[in-house]
């Protein structure tokens, strides 16, 4: 397990390291939006130092000299228990953007989330990341016509997953980003949208004047109350008009989504932040849950995803996958939530970190020392496959500092 100096970027060993070298790449109007959490970020920070109330209860004397970290996920052997969460817009870190990230996540032979809202297409993304797995995160719009176009399209790419973003009904307020007045530079595109736009230009340019209004090259118009009422989003799809959906609801959204998806894509609901709506998501059929407070941007107070896990387990009580995000930022963060209960793991922001340091080499920077960490952790602690890691290995810190066992 050990390895010498050539086999690292003495530069950057750790992801906090990465993390600082990461800041001083990016501009203040990109680190603002990829780091800030909602309003004091106290949920942001909490996701992180949830971590440390936990420590490792290491066995010893057991050969470790053949550990595995791969996971079975959607068909496909994982290389180690985690995979790129979904980030949007990730050509403000660098301009390889998320094929880049694709062709990262296929070298170290890990799986790969794309966001709606990226500057990448699906089907590049697709192609890019050949032959791992893809999952789309949807956030399902009031105007199922745009959704529903994503989805077949990303069937038709082969994603593997829609990952249905639930905890946006509004979107939560960041003040950085307000006061930036963050918007997607103009030399960039949200590229899964793009192409109706294109399409829509193209009928109007035939017939040699405006044949329709098309509401996709309207400008955006976010949802908003008047006299009372919901007045739905129009215009053209962009992130911050078209995102939130306060609409969306178990019974019609879930069939609906179903309907649409299967049978080649699953459905999951990303979002998931206690036992009662794990519950749901069993009832609903739903094909796996991801317990997630969207990296701390939207409710801020809210339960770090670590906290929130264990309630999720015990309710699903393993009839369908539970993965978690948030706050990973070493191999032993992985190694405690896998004992927690959790199935697989998410990490979103260190891989923007990653593109910000070297673009793609950058990603897999990020993904070989997040591997390295994994397979370390579980050598020391007495562990050679993913199966055995348990809430045995784990211990916690009361308040008074008191270490009890699980």
């Amino acid at each position: 397990m050990a390895s010498n100096s050539k086999d690292h970027d003495l530069n950057c060993l750790t992801i906090n390291e990465l993390e600082a070298i990461a800041h001083d790449k990016m501009d203040k109007q990109t680190r603002d939006y990829y780091n800030e959490g909602a309003d004091s970020g106290s949920t942001l920070r909490e996701n992180i130092s949830a971590f440390s109330k936990y420590r490792i209860r290491p066995r010893v004397l057991r050969d470790v000299s053949g550990v595995d970290t791969s996971v079975n996920i959607f068909g496909h052997k994982n290389s180690i228990p985690m995979g790129v969460a979904p980030t949007a817009m990730q050509c403000l870190a660098h301009s390889d953007g998320e094929t880049g990230t694709a062709h990262a996540c296929r070298d170290m032979n890990v799986a790969m989330g794309l966001s709606s809202f990226a500057t990448k297409s699906l089907e590049e993304v697709a192609e890019a990341s050949r032959p791992n797995p893809n999952v789309l995160q949807l956030y399902l719009f009031e105007d199922r016509e745009h959704s529903l176009k994503l989805i077949n399209r990303a069937k038709k790419a082969g994603f593997k997953a829609v990952f249905l973003t639930v905890d946006t009904p509004f979107l939560g307020r960041r003040n950085l980003e307000l006061r930036n007045q963050f918007k997607l530079p103009p030399h960039f595109q949200v590229a899964n949208f793009s192409q109706q736009e294109e399409a829509a230009l193209q009928d109007e340019a035939v017939d040699g004047e405006s044949k329709t209004s098309s509401r996709n090259l309207d400008p955006p118009n976010p949802g908003h109350y008047e006299n009372g009422k919901w007045v739905s989003p129009s215009g053209r799809v962009t992130f911050h008009s078209h995102a939130a959906n306060p609409t969306l609801n178990w019974e019609r959204d879930i069939a609906w989504l179903k309907e649409a998806c299967k049978p080649e894509m699953e459905v999951w609901v990303k979002g998931i932040a206690t036992g009662e709506d794990a519950i749901l998501a069993v009832h609903h059929g739903v094909d796996g849950v991801v317990v997630s407070n969207h990296g701390g941007r939207q409710l801020n107070g809210a339960l770090a995803t670590l906290d929130a896990l264990p309630e999720v387990v015990e309710a699903v009580q393993g009839k369908i996958p539970v993965h978690v995000d948030g706050g990973i930022r070493h191999g032993t963060d992985v190694f405690k939530a896998l004992a927690l209960g959790a199935d697989f793991c998410w990490v979103g922001r260190p891989a923007l970190w990653g593109l910000a340091y070297k673009g793609e080499e950058g990603v897999k920077l990020m993904l070989k020392i997040l591997s390295d960490e994994i397979r370390l952790c579980m050598g020391l602690a007495g562990v050679v496959n993913v199966k055995e890691i348990s809430k045995e290995y784990l211990a916690k810190i009361d308040k008074s500092g008191f270490v009890a066992k699980l």
